[in-house]
């Protein structure tokens, strides 16, 4: 832990590469880290643009598939979104399902591991109001969210949804994402694509690609 810093978080230096031990592969990773983000919005993509000035950031609670993880992963550095992981881990990330669901992409998405959410909500300071929290039960619909400068996207796992712990001190900023009877839930991935792009709306992303 780098001093003054918070248990569970990972060591940042914007200038070098860092072995990061994964406790749930067992082995080191050699991953780029990045500074803890700040309200200055940037891509983590080391030779890409941002498509908005806003900060976003997609945060899976004990996520349990390794290719959800992974389409999630590209799917954030595509907007320029952090991806936050909140242990325990149903997979390694040193998995190489994770690698190619995220295609070439994985290396260069910026992903953080926490031991546990408020670990992760103390170390970025983030406020009530800049989290929307993603569920079947949500109280309103996911396009009713507010979209301020930074917001922390919420979701459970796969099959267990978020703790009701949880849910409940979060419920005055809780979403769903409708859908027919004809099933029971969306795939986490596919939902959390909803989202991200959702919370971008009225941000005039710019499209980079050329």
């Amino acid at each position: 832990m780098r001093p003054g810093g918070k248990a569970g978080a990972a060591i940042f230096d914007p200038k070098m590469f860092w072995l990061r031990p994964i406790a749930e592969c067992g082995l080191p990773i050699l991953s780029r880290m990045r500074p803890p983000c700040s309200r200055v919005t940037m891509s983590y993509a080391s030779n890409g643009k941002p498509i908005v000035n806003s900060e976003r950031h997609v945060v899976l609670v004990r996520p349990e598939v390794h290719w959800n993880t992974g389409n999630i992963g590209r799917t954030c550095l595509g907007v320029g979104a952090t991806l936050h992981l909140i242990r325990p881990l149903g997979f390694s990330l040193d998995a190489k399902q994770v690698k190619r669901a995220g295609l070439d992409y994985w290396r260069r998405v910026h992903v953080v591991v926490w031991d546990d959410l408020d670990a992760m909500i103390a170390d970025q300071s983030v406020a009530p109001d800049e989290i929307a929290l993603f569920s079947k039960s949500g109280g309103r619909p996911f396009w009713d969210m507010p979209r301020p400068d930074r917001l922390f996207l919420l979701f459970g796992s796969e099959t267990q949804g978020l703790p009701e712990s949880i849910q409940s001190r979060y419920a005055d900023q809780s979403f769903h994402i409708p859908i027919a009877d004809t099933i029971r839930s969306l795939n986490l991935s596919t939902a959390a694509g909803i989202a991200l792009y959702e919370s971008l709306r009225g941000a005039a992303p710019r499209h980079n690609w050329s």
